[in-house]
C-alpha cells in the first residue's frame, strides 16, 4: 500500500464519527467499484462513517435516498463488476451554483465534509470549484436558516480527494487511469478474434477504437497486434500517408500477409486538423488498392466487461491512497489527487494536473505536435517511437553496401532460459525485426541452453515472427538447463557462429544463466560479448526488476479463474474456496491475486505464519458467514510453507467449519502459464526488446565487453527501465529460495487485510498501523 510519508501513529477508530462519501462521475469505467470498495472499507477501518452518494453530482443535488449510508457488506462481491455500482451521471444543476448550494446542504446535514470524487477531470474541477466555495455556500444556508451556527462552525471544512476513471487515459499527471487496461483487453479480445478471420479470407480490418481527444488505447492496441498502421490525434499522419499506406499495405501481401489490421481513434485528425474516419481510411484501401475492407466500430464494448487484475488492484491502492489523504488534510491542504508513478500511488495537486491535461488540448488546437506528444508523458511518448521503429517500411540505405549487403551490421542472438512466459515472444519479434531494420543478422537458439550447445541455431527473417505477439508460450522453445560444465560448448558455438551480442529472455535460471557466463570469461573470451537479460516468468521472482514478462497474464489468468469460482459458488450458501497458486517460493501471484480477487486472507513463503494465524483466519471467516456473507476466499502459495499445505488449510477449514460452510480446494497448476498474453505483456516486451538491441549494439562498439557494466538485466525500476549489471544483483539476491531479498508488493499485505476484515472484528485491542515512509506496517494486521 501507498501512503505518504507521515510520523504520525493512525490507529484503527482513530477518525471515529468523520463523515466521508464517495461518488463516481461522468463516463464509467471497469475498476471504479474496485475503489468504491477500498474507500468504504478504508474509512469504516479507520472509524468514519461512510456514505455512498448515487447518481453523482445529481445525486448530491438531489440528495434524499441518494446519499446512503455504507457498511461493510454494501461493497461485498462488487470488485469483479464492470461499471459502478453507485451509478453516474451528467449533472447540469451542479454547474449552477443554486445546484451546488443544494448539494452543500444535503453533505452538511448529514456531517459529510470529505469527498471522494472517481471521475474525470471535468469531475475533479467541478469538486474543487466546490471545495473553493465551501465557505460562502455555508454562510448562505447559514443566512437563509437552513443550517446552524454550530453546523456552520464544525463543518466549515470540506476536503477533497480525486481518482481519474477513464478508458482513454487521458489525465496528466498519473501513469494509467483506472479502467485503461481493462479497456485495452476489451480491444485486445476483440483483434485476435477478427485476425483469424481476417487471415481466412485476405482481409484488411479497420478498428475503430475510442479516444476523442486521446490516441492512447489506438496506440498501444495497435502495438500489442501488430497493425499496420495506427491513426490518433496527438501524431497526425503526414499529407501523403495515403501514399505511404498504401505502399505498406502492398509490400506486405506481396511478403506474403495475409491480413492487415488499422486501427483509428475517434479523434484521428490529418495535420489539417480534419478528421481521419474508419470510412475514410476504408475508401483509400478500395478505392486504390481493391482489397477486401471490413471496418469493426468497437463503441461502447471498450467501457464493457469484468476489469482486469491491473484495474481491481488500481482500484484498491488509489482507493486507500484517498482515505488516508483525506484523514491527514489540514485547513490548509488542497485539493489532492490519487495518480499512479511507476509502482507507487502518490498524491498530487489536482488543478495543476488538471491544468497540464488541458494544455494537451491547446498544443492540438496550436497544432504542435511534438508538444502534444511530450505533455502527454515518457509512457505515450515511448509507444509512438517504438511504434514507429517497427512499423519503418525498409532499412535505411545507408545499413548496406553497394552489393547489397550488411556494411556495419552486428551478428546478435536471442534465446530463452527457463519456463515459458506470455511476453516472450512478443519480445523476440521486436528484437529481431529491430535487427534487421538496423541492417543486423540475428539467430534464433532454439530449446535454450541444450539448443546452444548442439547447435541449434538459426537465422531469422522479417516475416518468420509475423503474429507472434498475440501468442502465448515461446515459440523459440525454452529448457530450464543451466550452462554448468558445458560451458566450452556454448564458447565454441559463439565463436562458430560469431555471435557478438546475446539477449537471454527468461526467469530466474535465465538471471542464472547471464551470471554463470559472466563469471566464466577470465575462462572464456569467447563470453567477452554483451549480454543482456530480459525476465520473463509469472512468478516475478527475478531481482532487478518490479515486474517480469508474463507476470500480468497469469495474474489476470488467476483473477479469472477466482471470478468463475465465485460464480459456481452463487448457488450455494456459506462455501470457502482454497486456491493454490504457482510462483515458487515468491508469493506475487496469491498477493496480487488476493488483491484482485477480493480474498480473505493469502499465505505466502515471505510472511511467516502459524497455526494460531490460520485459526483465527478460520474464526474470521465464520464471522463473515454468520454476518451475512456467503463465500470466502484463501489462496495459499504453492511453497507458502512445507507443512501447512494445501490440503492441511483444505482439511481446517472444512473441519472448524461444520455447520458454518463448506469447504472446496483447487489447485490450479499450469493454466496460470497458458493463455493470451495481455497487452501489458505484449507491450513491455516489445519495448523491453528494442531498448536491449540499443544497448546491446551501444556495448559492441565500445570494444571488448570485459567489465560489469556489459553484462547487465534490464528491469522496471518504479518508472523507468534501467539496466542492472548482473554482478550488483547478486547481493540482492536470495539463490536458496529464488527470490530477490527485497520485494516492492510485500508492502500491499497490510492493504489486503484491512480490505478483507469484516467491522465485527474491529474491537479487537492493539490494532493500529505506523504509516511512515510511504508504506504501512502493522504488527497485528498482518
Amino acid at each position: 500500500m501507498d501512503i505518504a510519508s507521515t510520523q504520525k501513529f493512525i490507529e484503527r477508530g482513530a477518525h471515529k464519527g468523520k463523515g466521508l462519501a464517495v461518488f463516481t462521475s461522468g463516463g464509467d469505467s471497469q475498476g471504479m467499484n474496485a475503489a468504491v470498495r477500498s474507500v468504504v472499507r478504508m474509512g469504516i477501518y479507520l472509524g468514519c462513517k461512510v456514505y455512498f452518494i448515487r447518481e453523482g453530482y445529481q445525486g448530491m443535488v438531489d440528495g434524499g435516498d441518494n446519499i446512503e449510508e455504507a457498511n461493510w457488506s454494501s461493497v461485498s462481491s462488487i470488485i469483479h463488476k464492470g461499471g459502478t455500482i453507485i451509478g453516474s451521471a451528467r449533472c447540469m444543476d451542479f454547474i449552477k451554483r443554486e445546484g451546488r448550494l443544494k448539494a452543500a446542504f444535503n453533505l452538511v446535514t448529514r456531517g459529510i465534509t470529505n469527498l471522494v470524487v472517481i471521475g474525470g477531470d471535468g469531475s475533479l474541477t467541478g469538486a474543487n470549484l466546490f471545495r473553493q466555495e465551501w465557505s460562502s455556500l455555508l454562510d448562505e444556508l447559514l443566512a437563509n436558516n437552513k443550517i446552524t451556527k454550530d453546523q456552520r462552525e464544525k463543518y466549515k471544512y470540506l476536503h477533497i480527494a480525486g481518482m481519474v476513471g477513464s478508458i482513454d487515459n487521458d489525465f496528466c499527471g498519473t501513469d494509467m487511469t483506472i479502467g485503461t487496461d481493462s479497456a485495452l483487453h476489451r480491444i485486445i479480445e476483440a483483434i485476435d478474434a477478427i485476425v483469424s478471420t481476417a487471415y481466412s479470407h485476405q482481409r484488411t480490418f479497420i478498428m475503430e477504437v475510442m479516444g476523442r481527444h486521446c490516441g492512447y488505447l489506438a496506440l498501444v492496441a495497435a502495438l500489442a497486434c501488430e497493425a499496420d498502421q495506427v491513426f490518433i490525434p496527438e501524431d497526425p499522419v503526414p499529407n501523403n500517408w495515403v501514399e505511404k499506406l498504401c505502399k505498406r499495405l502492398q509490400q506486405e501481401r506481396k511478403s506474403g500477409q495475409r491480413l492487415n489490421i488499422i486501427i483509428v481513434a475517434e479523434g484521428a485528425i490529418d495535420r489539417e486538423g480534419k478528421p481521419i474516419t474508419a470510412e475514410l481510411v476504408k475508401k483509400v484501401v478500395v478505392d486504390n488498392l481493391q482489397q477486401d475492407t471490413r471496418i469493426t466500430v468497437l463503441g461502447h464494448v471498450q467501457r464493457g466487461g469484468s476489469p482486469s487484475a491491473f484495474d481491481r488492484i488500481l482500484g484498491c491502492r488509489m482507493g486507500a491512497e484517498a482515505v488516508m489523504a483525506l484523514m491527514e488534510a489540514t485547513p490548509e491542504t488542497e485539493s489532492c489527487v490519487v495518480t499512479l508513478d511507476g509502482n507507487q500511488a502518490v498524491r498530487l495537486p489536482l488543478m495543476e494536473c488538471v491544468r497540464r491535461t488541458k494544455a494537451v488540448s491547446q498544443a492540438m488546437a496550436d497544432k504542435n505536435w511534438d508538444l502534444a506528444v511530450q505533455l502527454r508523458g515518457r509512457s505515450f511518448a515511448r509507444n509512438l517511437e517504438t511504434y514507429k521503429m517497427l512499423t519503418r517500411l525498409k532499412p535505411p540505405k545507408e545499413a548496406f553496401d553497394e552489393s547489397g549487403k550488411p556494411s556495419e551490421g552486428y551478428t546478435l542472438a536471442v534465446m530463452h532460459v527457463g519456463a515459458p512466459a506470455c511476453g516472450m515472444n512478443a519480445a523476440v519479434r521486436s528484437f529481431v525485426r529491430n535487427c534487421i531494420y538496423r541492417g543486423d543478422t540475428v539467430l534464433g537458439i532454439h530449446d535454450g541452453i541444450e539448443g546452444f550447445i548442439s547447435g541449434n541455431i538459426v537465422k531469422m527473417d522479417w516475416s518468420d515472427v509475423t503474429g507472434w505477439v498475440a501468442q502465448g508460450g515461446a515459440f523459440l522453445g525454452t529448457k530450464r538447463t543451466l550452462p554448468g560444465d558445458k560451458k566450452g560448448e556454448i564458447a565454441a558455438r559463439i565463436k562458430q557462429f560469431n555471435i557478438q551480442g546475446l539477449l537471454i529472455i527468461g526467469g530466474f535460471e535465465a538471471y542464472q544463466a547471464g551470471v554463470e557466463l559472466y563469471e566464466s570469461r577470465s575462462q572464456f573470451p569467447e563470453f567477452c560479448i554483451p549480454l543482456v537479460v530480459i525476465p520473463s516468468t509469472i512468478s516475478n521472482n527475478v531481482p532487478g526488476t518490479d515486474f517480469s514478462l508474463g507476470a500480468d497474464t497469469a495474474l489476470n489468468e488467476i483473477t479469472e479463474i477466482c471470478d468463475r469460482i465465485r460464480q459456481s459458488a452463487q448457488g450455494t450458501k456459506r462455501r470457502v474456496f482454497v486456491i493454490e497458486t504457482m510462483g515458487g517460493y515468491c508469493g506475487y501471484l496469491a498477493t496480487l491475486a488476493g488483491l484482485a480477487g477480493g480474498a480473505d486472507a493469502a499465505y505466502i513463503y515471505e510472511e511467516k505464519f502459524s497455526i494460531k494465524d490460520l485459526q483465527q483466519d478460520v474464526y474470521h471467516m465464520a464471522s463473515k458467514m454468520t454476518g451475512g456473507i456467503q463465500r470466502g476466499l484463501i489462496l495459499r502459495n504453492e511453497k507458502a510453507n512445507d507443512n501447512y499445505n494445501t490440503e492441511f488449510i483444505y482439511r481446517l477449514y472444512s473441519e472448524e467449519g461444520k455447520g458454518l460452510f463448506t469447504a472446496r480446494m483447487n489447485v490450479l497448476g499450469h493454466m496460470q502459464q497458458g493463455g493470451s498474453p495481455t497487452p501489458f505483456d505484449r507491450n513491455m516486451g516489445t519495448k523491453m526488446a528494442a531498448k536491449c538491441l540499443h544497448w546491446l549494439v551501444e556495448n559492441i562498439q565500445k570494444g571488448p565487453a570485459n567489465t560489469p557494466d556489459s553484462a547487465c538485466l534490464l528491469g522496471v525500476v518504479k518508472r523507468q527501465y534501467k539496466f542492472t549489471p548482473l554482478e550488483d544483483l547478486k547481493a540482492q539476491t536470495n539463490f536458496a529460495q529464488r527470490i530477490p531479498k527485497q520485494q516492492w508488493w510485500m508492502k500491499l499485505r497490510p492493504l489486503l487485510r484491512i480490505l478483507a476484515k469484516h467491522d465485527s472484528t474491529y474491537e479487537e485491542e492493539g490494532m493500529y498501523m505506523t504509516v511512515e515512509q510511504g508504506e504501512i506496517d502493522s504488527e497485528n494486521v498482518i
